[in-house]
């Protein structure tokens, strides 16, 4: 294979431009006209006061079965809303049926039973991370649903009450929520906190918006915020979101694309990523917008865009990012795991693996602009920009442009001579290359990638160069 390599010290810094369109503004209008009026409280549906139907909420009594009660009965009435006033709610699975507002009022709050026998079994399981079937709310094949109004739902999923244990025994951490192959999914002004594992998955559901949500999840493992698992049409905009895993994440476990997404207005703290697709990456994910975000904490990668199981990556526009205190800033990675996920499965991140026999996707037209950003640690040597495919499968079209990162520098000579691993079928992160060679970004096996006005420096010396090419035709640096 002919390579060429590249090193750049320095460039000057051309300041900003003007913020350009964000593109894929037809999705954000779509969305707009569908959901921006009547997110609001539903002024004239039928309330179902849990309260009539037995419901308790002193935070001992078991109201499971009021609160489906309530649910079926509005269901049943061609829908409404199921209100709950103030106070605690002690429940297990509670199942959403079309056409169903569940209204929790500031100072009601549901709360997760702490006894795995009180989850359903009888509902469809994650193909991800199949041991963790149990959910607390779920619904399936619904239209039309909505949490809204301001209350909390908790999951009471610290460690203490559902201990990590073994592999096997992971199906003891429930999640909190959980909607599958619904349409009309609405989530406002609400409170979502504490589960034991993922915190909000969406299976093959469309037309969502989250608006005003809160996450605050990380007192387990795997406290993932939003899993989007092959969904199209969704918004989420000004959500908060902190989680012990990854905060935003779109997935695609079958050949079905996830694609129409709008992330807006959101900050995301995360104890590993903040924006992630993948990695589950079978279909892929197409039309993606993120944009005037803040992301902060991440140890594991801020924005990292994964195609490693045969599926599409392309068409990601992502502008006016603010990142504090991360590492890895920016990672994306097309390799060849090639999961089919034909059967429920695990991750596992192992060297040795092979590819699991789906041909390599595609990772193509990439936008990212007007990023600013502060990697704060300084054992983190090699969490520079990293853009990456693997040999005879090339990463297309990608630009960066006003890029401003402060990085904390010490790489070594030794550093700078460092070869790095394929790894073409290993699990994607990129701490698993180790220190690279450069500084502040490694492109590998690409085309056509441009770096427009990069303003990026070393808090301390680095023998490293700014930047390295390796297999890369195309590459334009100005």
């Amino acid at each position: 294979m002919n390579q060429y390599r590249c090193a750049i010290r320095a460039f000057p810094s051309l300041g900003r431009s003007e913020k350009k369109d964000m593109g894929n503004q037809k999705i954000w209008v779509m969305l707009t006209v569908m959901f921006g009026v009547g997110l609001g409280s539903c002024q004239a549906a039928t309330l179902f006061n849990v309260r009539t139907y037995g419901a308790i909420g002193d935070g001992v009594a078991m109201d499971t079965k009021a609160m489906q009660a309530a649910i079926d009965a509005c269901h049943a009435s061609e829908g409404g809303v199921v209100y709950v006033p103030a106070g605690s709610y002690h429940i297990g699975t509670i199942k959403l049926k079309s056409n169903v507002e569940l209204r929790l009022d500031e100072g009601a709050e549901l709360l997760g039973s702490l006894s795995i026998n009180d989850y359903a079994r009888d509902i469809q399981g994650a193909i991800e991370g199949p041991a963790f079937d149990e959910c607390l709310v779920y619904a399936e094949n619904s239209k039309n649903i909505r949490i809204t109004g301001g209350g909390i739902i908790n999951g009471r999923g610290h460690t203490e009450n559902f201990p990590i244990g073994p592999r096997e025994a992971y199906h003891d951490r429930p999640m909190l929520i959980r909607f599958v192959d619904c349409v009309g999914v609405v989530f406002e002004n609400v409170t979502f906190k504490d589960a034991a594992s993922w915190c909000t998955h969406l299976v093959n559901c469309d037309e969502v918006v989250a608006r005003k949500v809160t996450i605050d999840s990380h007192v387990n493992r795997n406290n993932d915020g939003f899993d989007l698992d092959g969904c199209k049409n969704v918004l989420l905009e000004e959500c908060t979101i902190r989680t012990g895993d990854d905060a935003i994440c779109p997935k695609s476990t079958t050949t079905r694309l996830c694609e129409n997404i709008v992330v807006k207005n959101c900050r995301a703290e995360s104890n590993t990523s903040a924006f992630k697709c993948g990695t589950s990456s079978r279909g892929g994910f197409k039309n993606i917008t993120v944009s005037n975000c803040d992301f902060s904490g991440t140890r594991m990668g801020a924005i990292k865009l994964l195609s490693v199981d045969g599926g599409i990556l392309e068409d990601i526009t992502i502008d006016n990012i603010v990142m504090n205190d991360v590492e890895g800033p920016i990672f994306i990675r097309l390799a060849n795991r090639g999961r089919k996920y034909d059967k429920p499965t695990e991750q596992i991140q192992k060297q040795d693996v092979e590819p699991e026999g789906v041909p390599v996707g595609n990772c193509k037209n990439i936008r990212i602009s007007n990023i600013k950003a502060t990697v704060t640690s300084d054992i983190q040597k090699r969490c520079g920009i990293m853009i990456s495919g693997i040999p005879g499968h090339c990463i297309e079209n990608v630009m960066l442009e006003n890029i401003e990162i402060s990085y904390p520098g010490g790489g070594t000579a030794e550093d700078a001579e460092r070869e790095i691993a394929e790894d073409i079928a290993r699990y994607p992160e990129q701490f698993f290359f180790g220190v690279l060679p450069s500084w502040g970004a490694y492109v590998r096996h690409a085309k056509n990638v441009e770096f427009r006005n990069l303003n990026m420096g070393t808090r301390a010396p680095d023998a490293r160069e700014m930047i390295v090419a390796d297999d890369v035709e195309g590459f334009v640096v100005k």
